[in-house]
């Protein structure tokens, strides 16, 4: 017997599966990211202050480590999503919806605007921000309204489009994103630290780069909205048609003293789950930490490329755990319920039809898969069989985007709470 068979024929591979997940969150967490990088940074000199804001999924998180780490006196305010809060004495957290916007995000976005007019060339901004501050940070452009707003949101969330496309359209009917938090910031040094929820880690897009540059330009965005055909007001369109939303672009020369540094990346993630495999006894494979597409075509491939695995032994030799992040998509056109790692998930039982030694995990590390008060979920070889015998029907679930109603009746719903990081999809699948 090999050590690899050894290794495998001791492997709990529900607990093995669920050790990799909170590894990789854990690897992305604020408190164990973010001191190395504030220590990075100088503190203001002679009558300069430092002022904290940010917004995302791991905002609050982010403070408590900037109050916890700093060196000196701070003030300031962050939004996070609801239930993402944390214990912070100096700096206001305040909590809002995701990921369609309401009154509360709205609110913070102005709030915080308000709070950065006035600064000086002496004073510091640090600007904490993370995935889902798209959403947290609300404020409409002039002449648009929240609701216009919140259905353009949810058009788009429905329809498929990718991050970036989304990204796009929020930066121009924004008065906050697309680099204008940090304009109102001028002439103040700003620094910001990302948690990057994005595909290739790109600064400007993780939560619309409310301090960044942007390139994309309206015509851009109206392009988006008409590739989906997205219904869109005329106020909206009016805005985007006469270039009034257009964003801060690069070489502006106000934003020529900020710095920004991503913290923390999906890679980062997926590398602490591998170590956790390793130690384990089995091998590790890392696909990419920025897969995009279908959440349920995604689920194909990695469904055939586990048959290949346990079949032929290609590309890789079992036993072996097949791991990869990004962030897929779901083309809602059913009424059932389940993020797009629980959909992953069912289209990869649904290929795999209970093929034997094959086990898998898919969960957002921000631990709320979409909008449904799970992680993700876990799919074992006998998923199928049990799904049989309570008289599910994987295949019109998958049809009705019911992942999350597929899995919840097995019993095999992973169950965080917030994790207060985001660095987007988890996957792996263990083959024996």
């Amino acid at each position: 017997m090999t050590i690899a068979n050894s290794a495998a024929n001791s492997i709990k591979p529900r607990q093995l599966l669920l050790d990799m997940y909170q590894a990789a969150v854990d690897a992305v967490s604020a408190a164990k990211c973010l001191p190395e990088y504030l220590a990075r940074i100088p503190a203001p000199s002679g009558k300069g202050r430092t002022l904290v804001i940010g917004a995302g999924k791991g905002a609050a998180a982010m403070a408590k480590a900037v109050e916890d780490h700093w060196q000196g006196d701070i003030s300031g305010l962050v939004v996070t999503r609801y239930a993402h809060g944390a214990d912070c004495k100096r700096i206001e957290v305040v909590e809002a919806s995701h990921p369609v916007p309401d009154e509360a995000g709205r609110k913070a976005a102005a709030r915080m605007l308000e709070l950065v007019q006035g600064l000086t060339a002496d004073d510091l901004v640090l600007c904490l921000i993370s995935g889902g501050g798209s959403a947290l940070l609300a404020l409409p452009a002039p002449g648009i309204s929240l609701e216009q707003k919140q259905a353009i949101n949810k058009a788009l969330l429905r329809s498929g489009a990718n991050i970036f496309e989304m990204n796009c359209v929020r930066k121009h009917l924004s008065a906050i994103k697309g680099g204008r938090l940090a304009l109102a910031c001028a002439p103040a040094r700003v620094v910001t630290l990302m948690i990057s929820d994005i595909p290739g880690d790109d600064p400007g897009i993780i939560a619309s780069g409310p301090t960044l540059p942007d390139p994309t330009t309206c015509a851009d965005a109206l392009a988006v909205l008409r590739k989906y055909n997205i219904e869109t007001p005329e106020a909206i369109l009016k805005h985007l048609e006469s270039g009034a939303g257009e964003s801060a672009k690069p070489g502006d020369p106000r934003l020529e003293r900020n710095q920004h540094y991503v913290i923390a990346t999906a890679q980062d993630a997926l590398d602490a789950a591998a170590a956790t495999v390793v130690a384990a006894g089995l091998t590790p494979y890392i696909l990419s930490d920025e897969m995009e597409g279908e959440a349920r075509d995604i689920g194909l491939a990695h469904a055939a490329l586990a048959r290949q695995i346990a079949r032929r032994g290609q590309p890789f030799s079992k036993p072996c755990v097949v791991i990869s992040g990004g962030e897929t998509t779901v083309t809602v056109r059913g009424k059932g319920r389940g993020g797009r790692n629980a959909e992953f998930l069912l289209s990869l039982a649904t290929a795999l039809d209970g093929f034997p030694d094959i086990h898998a995990i898919a969960c957002d590390t921000d631990g709320i898969d979409g909008s449904e008060d799970n992680a993700g979920a876990i799919y074992q070889p006998d998923s199928m069989r049990k799904a049989a015998e309570l008289g599910l029907r994987p295949r019109a679930m998958l049809d009705n985007n019911d992942g999350y109603g597929f899995f919840s009746a097995l019993g095999d719903l992973v169950v965080s709470g917030p994790t207060r990081t985001n660095v987007n999809d988890f996957r792996a699948i263990l083959i024996l």
